[in-house]
């Protein structure tokens, strides 16, 4: 049963299945894969900790990732465990559709000069890259 407070996530990062940070979820709701339009960019924040996407103008990329329904409670759990500097926004998603994501400032990610990932697609595909 869907209640007017639950909220739509968009999950592309250690809280993917699958990855250390899952469980942060609790027991939310999977709706299903999903992936951006193509207007985010994808870094490797703080040496692989963590994917940081933002908007672009131009030359973005569609990231993949799942989808989740999570009550307010579960949604602010899932707040409280991201790391610093990361903000909730609407993304919009490919075939139409918007969720919430966690995104990182793109002034913070040149300012460190983290890397651009953005050709991996998501972070899946990234983590699973051969080193």
């Amino acid at each position: 049963m869907t209640n007017h407070s639950d909220v739509t996530v968009f999950i592309c990062g250690s809280a993917l299945r699958d990855q250390p940070d899952h469980g942060n979820l609790q027991d939310a709701e999977f709706m299903g894969t999903a992936s951006t339009t193509p207007d985010y960019r994808l870094h490797s924040v703080k040496d692989g900790y963590h994917p940081g996407i933002f908007k672009v103008p131009s030359d973005g990329i569609a990231i993949t990732g799942e989808l989740y329904r999570l009550t307010a409670e579960q949604y602010a759990y899932l707040e409280s465990t991201e790391p610093p500097d990361m903000y909730p926004a609407e993304v919009t998603l490919a075939g139409g559709g918007t969720a919430i994501a966690m995104l990182y400032p793109e002034t913070l990610i040149a300012k460190h000069q983290w890397p651009d990932i953005s050709e991996y697609g998501g972070w899946i595909a990234y983590k699973a890259r051969s080193v």
